[in-house]
């Protein structure tokens, strides 16, 4: 009987080793959406998907998670490829609306790391996208434009804990609120620098309403401390929104994270 059964199980090993490169090679662009969605908690989706996941297209959307029904859509499709590397993947990915230049990221596995690194890049995305994440940015709703460029970043996954190098910096400009008629209030930096702690500070570039703040990662989260004020002819317009980003203590708005 075990003589009989050899033939059929050299057939199934055949077919598998010629099935699975197929199904690896042609899997849908689904399977990444999916893997996306339950990554982020479902606050990142990838919607209306085509391809596969090594080249295909999708709709991202941001929302508030669980059962939030906030959520805002990137204008235009975002595009990806997926391609393997001789150590590991390299991706590109890119946004009609927002990348003048492709995204470029390498991906490496080995010993225990993920270790993803981006290519040094510069982008721009619409602020209003970001009221789709929910509290407190659906009553923001804020508008204007977020201008990112990165520099040597790369992130490190290892035993369950993230480390970061390099450098970040992202510039909210002409930013305005429906909670002020003030427009634009002003316009902002926040860079992020890596290292064994990595680090923000946030500052204002110019505008009424003023901004200052700095925080670092400590065990993984994020301590933020900050304020915003008003210019001193700008209080009564400006006086929403203050109450809503932070604790108020006098003309000023407290704003602590973790």
């Amino acid at each position: 009987m075990a003589a009989a059964r050899a033939p059929w199980g050299w057939a199934v090993a055949g077919a598998l080793a010629g099935v699975l490169p197929a199904i690896v090679a042609f899997a849908p662009a689904q399977w990444l959406t999916q893997r996306l969605g339950a990554a982020t908690g479902g606050q990142v989706q990838l919607t209306q998907a085509r391809g596969t996941i090594w080249t295909g297209s999708a709709q991202l959307v941001l929302t508030g998670g669980g059962a939030s029904q906030d959520s805002a859509a990137l204008p235009g499709p975002l595009e990806w490829q997926l391609r393997p590397s001789w150590n590991g993947l390299r991706l590109q990915i890119n946004a009609t609306c927002c990348t003048p230049q492709p995204l470029l990221a390498q991906v490496r596995v080995q010993l225990g790391q993920v270790r993803v690194a981006l290519q040094d890049s510069r982008s721009q995305w619409p602020a209003a996208v970001l009221a789709g994440l929910g509290t407190p940015w659906n009553t923001l709703q804020p508008q204007g434009q977020l201008m990112l460029q990165t520099q040597g970043l790369e992130a490190v996954w290892s035993a369950g804990r993230m480390a970061l190098a390099g450098r970040a910096q992202l510039d909210a400009m002409s930013m305005s609120s429906r909670l002020s008629t003030l427009r634009p209030m002003g316009s902002y930096r926040l860079e992020l620098t890596g290292g064994e702690v990595p680090a923000l500070a946030l500052s204002t570039l110019q505008g009424p309403l003023q901004l200052t703040g700095s925080g670092q990662w400590v065990s993984q989260r994020l301590r933020f401390a900050g304020e915003a004020s008003a210019a001193p002819d700008r209080e009564a317009a400006l006086a929403n929104l203050l109450n809503i980003i932070g604790r108020r203590s006098g003309a000023r708005s407290l704003i602590t994270v973790g």
